[in-house]
C-alpha cells in the first residue's frame, strides 16, 4: 500500500532493537484516513473468507481493526488487558510478550462476543514475532469459533511471524512488509 510505505518513509522512525516509531499516524494519533484506506484495503484481501468478525487487542489494533470491520459490516471485538468489573467471571484469556512493554501482557475476551459459529478475521497494527497474533488465535480456538484470516497494518518480516504463524493454515496478509531496519534505515520489501 503506497500511502502507508510513504507514510513511515516521512514519519516512521527506527529506534533500534526492532522497534520503529509510527505514533504520528498509527499507534498513538490515528491518521484516520490512511486507517480507512487500510481498512479498506484489508477488507477486500479478506472479503473471500466469509469472516463475520474481526479481532484484535487493544489499544492500537483498534484504529486498522474497527476500520477493516466497517468496510466489511461485521462487529469488531478487541481482547482486552485488564479484566473489567463488567465481564463474565469465565472468560478466554491467554498471555503474550509485548514487545514495546516489555514482558508478558494478559489477553483476555468474554464468552459473550466470541464462540462456536463465528469466522474470525484477526487484524493487527504490526505482524512482527507473531506472538500477540498466536495469542489471539489461541482464544479463538478456546471459543470453538473459526480462524479464517490474519491481517496486519505492517509486517516486519525479519522478526518472522509470518513463519510463526505459518501452522494455523490461514491467509496472511500485510498491508506493508519491512525487510530489515539497520544502521538506523527501514528497508522495505519489494
Amino acid at each position: 500500500m503506497q500511502e502507508l510505505k510513504d507514510r513511515i518513509r516521512e514519519q516512521g522512525r527506527n529506534l533500534g532493537n526492532g522497534i520503529i516509531k509510527v505514533d504520528g499516524f498509527l499507534t498513538h494519533q490515528v491518521d484516520l484516513h490512511l486507517m480507512t484506506l487500510a481498512g479498506q484495503e484489508l477488507a477486500r484481501r479478506f472479503t473471500h473468507t466469509g469472516a463475520n468478525k474481526v479481532l484484535t487487542v487493544e489499544i492500537s489494533g483498534i484504529a486498522p481493526a474497527v476500520l477493516t470491520a466497517l468496510a466489511m459490516q461485521v462487529p469488531l471485538v478487541f481482547a482486552r488487558k485488564a479484566k473489567p468489573i463488567t465481564m463474565p467471571s469465565q472468560v478466554y484469556e491467554t498471555t503474550a510478550p509485548s514487545h514495546t512493554k516489555g514482558g508478558l501482557v494478559p489477553i483476555i475476551i468474554s464468552p459473550e462476543y466470541l464462540g462456536p459459529g463465528d469466522r474470525v478475521l484477526i487484524v493487527d497494527d504490526f505482524l512482527a514475532t507473531g506472538q500477540t497474533i498466536a495469542a489471539l488465535a489461541r482464544l479463538v480456538q478456546e471459543s470453538g469459533a473459526s480462524l479464517v484470516g490474519i491481517g496486519a497494518v505492517i509486517e516486519k518480516s525479519f522478526e518472522g511471524g509470518r513463519q510463526h504463524l505459518s501452522p494455523l493454515n490461514v491467509p496472511i496478509e500485510s498491508l506493508v512488509v519491512i525487510e530489515r531496519m539497520d544502521d538506523h534505515q527501514i528497508v522495505f520489501a519489494h
